[in-house]
């Protein structure tokens, strides 16, 4: 089981952040939603900062517009996780750049693909 920061969760059913949140407790993930409104989303609390995570995050999976990136970049970076999938239309460079830099693996993919081809 790994714990999953969903970046940009979201509680609109028909939004791919809300669908991945699904995916991953389905496929057996742990998912931290990270919404700047905070919140609950079905029955889990989400934070508004990645600062505000208590456990070590193994993927954080981005559904944020790349414009957004910049705010929340040194707080990705610092909470170190292993790796990092930009969803389809939240791709940069320069912020997959700077998580490289750091070690961290970048992978511009679909999550909800990911999952169900079992190569999350």
């Amino acid at each position: 089981m790994t714990h999953v920061a969903i970046l940009g969760a979201s509680p609109k059913p028909h939004r791919f952040a809300y669908k991945c949140q699904q995916k991953l407790i389905v496929h057996g993930h742990t998912p931290w939603p990270v919404a700047k409104r905070g919140g609950e989303i079905n029955g889990i609390s989400c934070v508004k900062h990645l600062s505000e995570l208590t456990c070590p995050i193994d993927t954080v999976t981005v559904y944020i517009n790349a414009t957004l990136m910049q705010a929340v970049i040194d707080e990705l970076i610092n909470i170190a996780p292993n790796r990092v999938i930009f969803n389809p239309g939240t791709e940069s460079t320069l912020h997959q750049k700077k998580l490289e830099d750091k070690g961290i693996q970048v992978l511009n993919a679909c999550t909800l693909i990911l999952l169900d081809q079992q190569q999350f």
